[in-house]
């Protein structure tokens, strides 16, 4: 799980909590989390993208989040909606990774003001295609998330969530184990 957001402030991480919680309820994760505000992550990318260099030697400070991101069946992307968007920190750990992101599946997290980071997720969607990942079709959203959370973190009404929590889980069991085998058995092949 990746909390894309790395402002002072950020309201990332208890999302990420409550999420991470609902994954151990699930029971069928091993859920690891990447904080990007923890990483050494450049935001200034080499001039030649790092898909076509494969002998990149990447930041020392990235090298952790390149074998995580790696070893990952699936990634859940806790994302906050800024300005009709996604911030440039989850741009830029992306764009940094090109193969750990192929024939993997990708579920989202969001929360922002009223569209509950759902702009953020579409672009995401886009960009994750781009890279030959598979964006899961559920989500999990949080409109107005500074209502809806207790001080502690606990949501006030957690039903709806729960669920939703529930469906994308379950799509990514099921998309992981098979990306997975199919990754074993028969490797991924791009144009690039």
């Amino acid at each position: 799980m990746i909390v894309g957001s790395v402002r002072e402030g950020r309201f990332g991480p208890v999302v990420a909590d409550w999420f991470r919680h609902q994954a151990d309820l699930h029971g069928e994760f091993a859920v690891e989390l990447i904080d990007l505000a923890d990483t050494g992550l450049p935001l200034e990318l080499p001039a030649v993208p790092p898909a076509l260099q494969p002998d990149l030697l990447r930041p020392a400070g990235m090298t952790d989040l390149t074998a995580r991101l790696d070893a990952a069946d699936a990634v859940v992307v806790v994302t906050p909606d800024y300005n009709r968007s996604f911030p440039a920190s989850l741009k830029a750990a992306i764009d940094w990774h090109y193969t750990e992101w192929q024939a993997k599946p990708i579920g989202f997290v969001g929360y922002s003001g009223s569209s509950g980071g759902l702009l953020a997720i579409e672009q995401l969607r886009q960009v994750f295609n781009e890279l030959h990942a598979h964006t899961v079709r559920d989500y999990v959203s949080f409109p107005r998330y500074y209502e809806l959370f207790e001080a502690d973190g606990t949501l006030r009404d957690p039903q709806g969530a729960e669920a939703a929590a529930k469906v994308m889980l379950d799509q990514l069991l099921w998309w992981g184990s098979v990306l997975r085998n199919a990754r074993r058995d028969l490797p991924y092949v791009t144009n690039r």
